[in-house]
């Protein structure tokens, strides 16, 4: 039988055993795994599982879904409360862009997956290159599944503070890895109104200005 990379034979990241996720969950009496392939293993992995589901009505269904596993993420909206702004990032998101948005460049959060890291070190570390800026003292807002119909990532919404002087670089992002990212520091006033005309339209920083406004360092602002 010829090996298959990612299952009994290490694929390019040198990963084996791809397909065993999920097989071996019995936390809900109502969900049994059958089956689970292995349908794509680019740098991130798609897998098709086949589950028994039993409907509150107690009749048993057998369903597929297909899932998207890129790991867990991070994100942090930095802000000074003295100046009355908010750090951002500008980015080209080629899914945006196929999917109807005009330019594809997207307004959003600084954000990472964790890899090998905490949430926290993640963050940070996100920050120091995206950003080029050291963080203050890190306030959890949220960790939410931001589309969970299909893509398994749990995604870890800080905030934090951070002064002029906390500026290390120019931030930008790795070269290395495709990264061309634009800083954006904006009045927290324009930003939230950004997320109400559409010129930001990404989840993750549209929840963290809302609760900035609602909840944290800028509450009770009001849009211009």
């Amino acid at each position: 039988m010829t090996a298959r990379p990612g299952v009994d034979a290490p694929d390019h990241r040198g990963r084996t055993g791809l397909d065993r996720a999920g097989r071996d969950l019995r936390r809900n009496p109502d969900v049994l795994v059958r089956e689970v392939e292995l349908t794509s293993r680019g740098w991130h992995v798609l897998r098709r599982t086949t589950f028994d589901y039993r409907r509150r009505d107690g009749r048993w269904t057998t369903q597929q879904r297909e899932t998207y596993d890129r790991g867990n993420g991070a994100a942090v909206l930095p802000y000074d409360t003295e100046r009355g702004v908010v750090l951002l990032t500008r980015q080209f998101r080629y899914p945006a862009y196929v999917n109807g948005h005009p330019d594809g460049m997207l307004i959003e959060a600084a954000a990472g997956l964790l890899d090998e890291d905490d949430p926290e070190t993640a963050v940070r570390r996100e920050s120091a290159e995206e950003l080029g800026v050291r963080l203050g003292p890190l306030t959890l807002v949220v960790d939410a599944f931001m589309s969970p119909g299909s893509v398994t990532e749990r995604l870890h919404c800080y905030a934090a503070p951070y002064r002029p002087a906390d500026r290390t670089g120019p931030g930008g992002g790795l070269e290395d890895d495709g990264e061309d990212i634009e800083v954006l520091e904006l009045p927290f006033a324009e930003a939230l109104a950004m997320t109400r005309d559409g010129r930001i339209a990404d989840g993750k920083t549209v929840l963290l200005l809302q609760w900035a406004a609602l909840h944290g360092p800028f509450a009770g602002a009001r849009e211009r």
